[in-house]
């Protein structure tokens, strides 16, 4: 397989992971995509940095935001590592973080790298704007509020 059709499919993998697991609720194919030892090396507040802390997430995103989805603006690979830049979308109806549902409509966005070996995720860093997210919550003052 070739440089770029090896990107190419490992493009394909996170972001079958983006639309099918994180915005459609595919938990088999969550199993399929993941590595059972990946690590996270940017876990979220309360959760474990293996396979099944990145499942746990996933679902809690999905109870709290039951449209959770995101737009990805775009990919880039290097070697065996997928960066992507994306913005999240949902509707607050469950708790998240302590906060109690609030019907808000929100976005925040992310970028991701994920290395993607053998068609699996095995790593992920990233960095996701969750004090944007938690203005829009109610929970943090905006400025505006301030």
């Amino acid at each position: 397989m070739s440089n770029t059709s090896a990107g190419e499919a490992a493009k394909a993998v996170v972001r079958r992971n983006t639309e099918e697991v994180q915005g459609g609720g595919n938990y088999a194919l969550f199993d399929e995509l993941f590595a059972d030892d990946f690590l996270d090396h940017t876990p979220q507040p309360n959760c474990t940095p293996d396979k099944q802390g990145a499942l746990g997430l996933y679902r809690a995103l999905r109870a709290a935001f039951p449209d959770f989805h995101a737009d990805i603006h775009w990919q880039r690979v290097d070697g065996d590592v997928v960066t992507t830049f994306k913005t999240y979308h949902g509707t607050h109806q469950g708790d998240f973080l302590g906060v109690a549902p609030t019907g808000r409509e929100i976005h925040f966005e992310t970028v991701d790298a994920m290395r993607v070996q053998n068609g699996k995720i095995t790593e992920h860093w990233g960095v996701a704007n969750l004090f944007s997210l938690l203005q829009q919550l109610g929970a943090w003052p905006s400025a505006k509020q301030a």
